[in-house]
């Protein structure tokens, strides 16, 4: 069974036991979060499709970590004109979950 699921603005396709991770979600380590707002959602022979989001469905993530992505670094740079700068960029923060349920 995998579901479309749409976390903090992003879809993603999920499946039970998987660790992915997203945008960072204010909840503390260890606590479980509900998401309802599943997209799409398939066990292998029957599919749900929402229209936007299918009634009834939803996810269950566990939080299992918080931190901080690596730092991006953005060059800007003008040919033939001698102009180049590196500017020193931000680290991304992210949420690791694990999910833990899907139900219909």
């Amino acid at each position: 069974m995998f579901a479309v699921v749409d976390i903090t603005g992003f879809q993603e396709i999920v499946e039970k036991g998987q660790v992915l991770k997203v945008q960072h979600i204010d909840v503390k380590e260890g606590e479980t979060v509900k998401i309802d707002k599943v997209l799409l959602l398939s066990d292998g022979t029957d599919v749900s499709v929402g229209k936007p989001y299918v009634t009834g469905a939803s996810v269950s993530l566990k939080v299992l970590k918080h931190g901080k992505g690596d730092k991006i670094v953005v060059r800007k740079f003008k040919r033939r004109k001698r102009y180049h700068k590196i500017l020193r960029g931000h680290r991304q923060l992210f949420t690791e979950v694990e999910v833990t349920g899907i139900s219909k």
